[in-house]
């Protein structure tokens, strides 16, 4: 397969950024286009090929176009390459008020000043940044750290790819008449293995048939057990000794928690049933996140959360779903119980999040994993090419999605029951959507039935205003329908609101007070027990305010544990 393509479009500085850009000669093809027309030329030329353009680099001073409708007119032939102006130190104050309504409405993502001189990491550091995330969303992976052997048309397989996207490891599919197919069969066989699909191989572990999300979070990273050097033949066991803090759920919240507790001296343990990122973690780019100028994948933000807690020393216990909770009696510690053992821990934070609120129709509920997704789902984004989708929700994430898969599909609806985007939606993302050709709004809309023959192909959408229902092709639904806690089982000794989620603070209930003193702002009624994140009733349900509880918990579990 031929290499991405690196396309600068400079009239006066093309040979300047033909030599800067010469560093990236080895994995990408480089070129040069004149003009936005010759751009357009080379762009169609490059796809007709096969092959994609990964980043657009133009000085912001065409000959033939306006540096925005320039952008535009790339878009349209490949909408999922990067964008950048690299603007000559003697044009880059003068034109920034022109084309920053661009960065606003996301026609292009960096704004960068060329380099004057050699060795300018800044510009290249935010160039190698685009080329990373574009690498990570679009192509197909180089390498294969995970390998899927798996029949066609099968929903878990989805789920496995997915998951792995999201813990960042490469991971492709194989069908099993394959010649890679057939050598993981023969390992499995080999190793005395159960004949079964998908087949799971990597990270130098032997295969194994994988029946649930959980099963390839265990395979991959070993059972908590091995993480905390207790390994039993049964895979199940006791964490040894007490731990200061135990974290259940590794969301935005929760990571912050542990990066904190952990680097603070608390002996510390994350529990995560499946994926480490939560919700967040499925979102394509979160651009109004502190400190991210040019936005950052949520699979990347919790990526390197989760690396900055090991490097702390905290203990992540992939695949551990927590099934009931031991309430500690006067100052023992708590037992936190889960299907694959035990943790006594002294202080807890629960950090579970929230799940995306199912549809509730059955038939669309049946093609889950094929077409049907709950959540943004990025790796079935690509398979999205040439499709029409509909995205649900009016949220954040339900926006993210939807630029993203404009990225790929021939349209995307975005189909929410009230009038506009603007009373749920940050508005940076409804100025993106407005301005991108391939998106559009329904409101005052619901998808009331769906179907096809072993996969998506239809919906049939109903409008609030008149009751009149619709039937639509469409190859993709993607659901992001709101919040439900996933707590159920916390003890009664933790309050909860009417909805399930977890009161701390002053909004637990008078009665429930000590001394008519109400708990600290993060904790519950049980004592040594918190709640950070969206698990908590009244947070804000946003990644750096969830961010901002884990950090602010730990002074709290520490005053604790002075008790």
């Amino acid at each position: 397969m031929a290499d991405p393509v690196i396309l600068l479009v400079s009239a006066a500085h093309g040979d300047l950024l033909l030599d800067e850009f010469g560093r990236y000669v080895r994995d990408y093809d480089v070129r040069l286009a004149r003009t936005s027309a010759e751009a357009v030329t080379t762009s169609e030329q490059v796809r007709a090929a096969g092959g994609t353009v990964a980043l657009y680099v133009q000085d912001g001073d065409l000959p033939d176009a306006d540096p925005i409708a320039a952008f535009d007119a790339w878009r349209t032939v490949v909408p999922t390459a990067r964008r950048i102006i690299a603007a000559p130190f003697e044009r880059f104050l003068p034109q920034a008020a022109a084309v920053r309504p661009g960065m606003v409405t996301g026609t292009f993502d960096a704004y960068l000043l060329m380099p004057r001189g050699a060795r300018d990491e800044e510009f290249h550091g935010a160039v190698t940044e685009l080329l990373s995330d574009w690498g990570s969303t679009v192509a197909a992976p180089e390498v294969d750290t995970i390998r899927i052997v798996s029949e066609p048309g099968s929903a878990l397989t989805s789920a496995l790819l997915e998951h792995c996207g999201r813990m960042g490891m490469p991971a492709r599919v194989y069908a099993p008449d394959t010649e890679t197919g057939r050598a993981v069969v023969a390992d499995h066989g080999a190793a005395g293995g159960a004949p079964g699909f998908p087949l799971v191989q990597g990270m130098q572990r032997a295969p194994f048939v994988a029946t649930s999300v959980r099963d390839l979070a265990l395979g991959m990273f070993g059972t908590p057990d091995d993480a905390s050097g207790t390994t039993t033949e049964s895979g199940t066991g006791t964490v040894e000794g007490i731990v200061d803090l135990a974290i259940i759920g590794a969301g935005p919240a929760g990571l912050a928690a542990a990066v904190y507790g952990a680097s603070e001296g608390l002996r510390t343990v994350v529990l995560e049933s499946e994926t480490i990122g939560g919700q967040a973690g499925t979102s394509s780019m979160i651009r109004n996140y502190l400190g991210f100028p040019r936005g950052i994948s949520g699979m990347r933000l919790a990526q390197r959360a989760r690396n900055q807690a090991i490097r702390f020393g905290v203990e992540f216990l992939s695949g551990w779903e927590v099934t009931s909770f031991g309430p500690g009696a006067s100052g023992e510690p708590h037992l936190v119980r889960a299907d694959r053992g035990d943790v006594l821990a002294r202080g807890v934070v629960i950090s579970t999040g929230v799940s995306y609120r199912k549809l509730g129709v059955e038939a669309i509920d049946d093609l889950i994993g094929l077409g049907v997704h709950y959540g943004s789902a990025m790796t079935a984004a690509r398979e999205m090419e040439g499709q029409d989708v509909v995205v649900v929700g009016g949220g954040n994430s339900a926006g993210q999605a939807a630029l993203h898969l404009a990225r790929f599909a021939r349209s995307v609806s975005i189909l929410i029951r009230r009038d506009s985007l603007e009373a749920t939606m940050s508005a940076y993302l409804v100025h993106e959507i407005a301005h991108n050709a391939r998106v559009r709004v329904e409101p005052c809309s619901e998808v009331v039935d769906g179907g096809g023959a072993g996969r998506l192909a239809w919906l049939d959408v109903r409008s609030s205003e008149t009751g009149e229902v619709t039937r639509r092709e469409a190859q993709g639904l993607f659901l992001l329908l709101g919040a439900e806690p996933r707590c159920d089982w916390l003890p009664d000794e933790v309050q909860r609101d009417a909805r399930g989620f977890v009161l701390t603070g002053r909004d637990v209930a008078r009665e429930r007070w000590v001394d008519d003193h109400p708990p600290a702002d993060l904790a519950t009624t049980l004592p040594g027990v918190f709640a950070v994140g969206d698990i908590r009733s009244g947070s804000m349900k946003r990644v750096a305010s969830a961010s901002g509880e884990g950090a602010s918990v730990v002074p709290l579990v520490h005053r604790w544990l002075e008790v």
